[in-house]
């Protein structure tokens, strides 16, 4: 299309970005106009400016509690995802293991099935299970890393499961010739080679648990509650505060885009190995 009709590309792609980054504009305008303004004249062009919201959401320190718990959440759980499916992505594509395409197909079921039918059996594994003594992992940062884990590791076996097959067995076995441990082959050879596709795992799943709502809704109260579920604190029965509620979600973005931000290259790197094998 670039060839045959530059101007019809650009048009193109000028629209799609529209209609990506409308939404986001949108939530903008709505976090910067007063609650008046914004019921009265809700018009699409930005016309003022207003701040407050920001200013209050900046000033609460139960909301900058919430997002600390995110942070700590998501990365944990993020780094627990990436390391756990990079080992066993490595036996199951390295190793002639029996019922192997069955291991991995069903890793992708829990992926498959809806959130909510773990819900029940997940609250009671946190809520009336001890670990250690009185300590029980409901409405805990670990308690909801483990939580992620049973949706986001099975996406990071199957994601990284290109990127280990694009990895040529043979630099294994002359590793292992040279005397090389299997730890020195995991650490050495195999994991340079793979930290494109380590850092997509790493990006999605820490996005997908910075997102995530029901399960941190329901399984947590208030020591581990994240930024997103305190987007629910703000409907009452007397009113929404939209503009507060937008003003998070705007905040709620900023992390994410750092991140995609810093490993971009190697985003785009790890989406395409693999794909072509010599």
């Amino acid at each position: 299309m670039k060839r045959s009709n530059p101007w019809l590309a650009v048009a193109l792609w000028t629209l799609i970005s529209f209609l990506t980054l409308f939404p986001i504009y949108w939530l903008f305008v709505i976090s910067v106009k007063p609650a008046v303004d914004l019921f009265s004249t809700p018009d699409v062009l930005l016309t003022s400016i207003d701040w407050q919201n920001y200013i209050k959401v900046m000033n609460d320190s139960t909301l900058r509690g919430y997002m600390m718990n995110s942070l700590i959440i998501s990365t944990g759980n993020a780094v627990l995802v990436t390391t756990l499916g990079f080992l066993a992505c490595y036996a199951l594509t390295r190793f002639d293991l029996a019922g192997k395409e069955s291991v991995f197909f069903w890793t992708i079921t829990n992926r498959m099935a809806p959130p909510a039918v773990f819900l029940l059996p997940l609250y009671l594994l946190l809520t009336q299970v001890y670990v250690i003594g009185d300590f029980k992992l409901a409405d805990t940062h670990l308690g909801m890393i483990l939580v992620y884990c049973t949706f986001n590791l099975p996406f990071a076996i199957w994601t990284l499961r290109p990127t280990l097959d694009g990895i040529p067995k043979e630099l294994d076995e002359a590793a292992f010739v040279d005397g090389a441990s299997a730890w020195q082959v995991i650490s050495v050879v195999i994991f340079p080679l793979a930290r494109p596709g380590l850092a997509v795992t790493l990006i999605l799943t820490w996005v997908f648990a910075w997102n995530e709502y029901l399960l941190a809704a329901t399984l947590t109260n208030f020591n581990a509650r994240t930024l997103t579920t305190g987007l629910s604190e703000y409907v009452t029965t007397t009113g929404t505060e939209w503009g507060i509620m937008a003003a998070i979600s705007v905040f709620t973005l900023i992390p994410a885009l750092i991140v995609f931000g810093m490993v971009q290259k190697h985003i785009v790197a790890g989406l395409t190995f693999g794909a072509v094998k010599g």
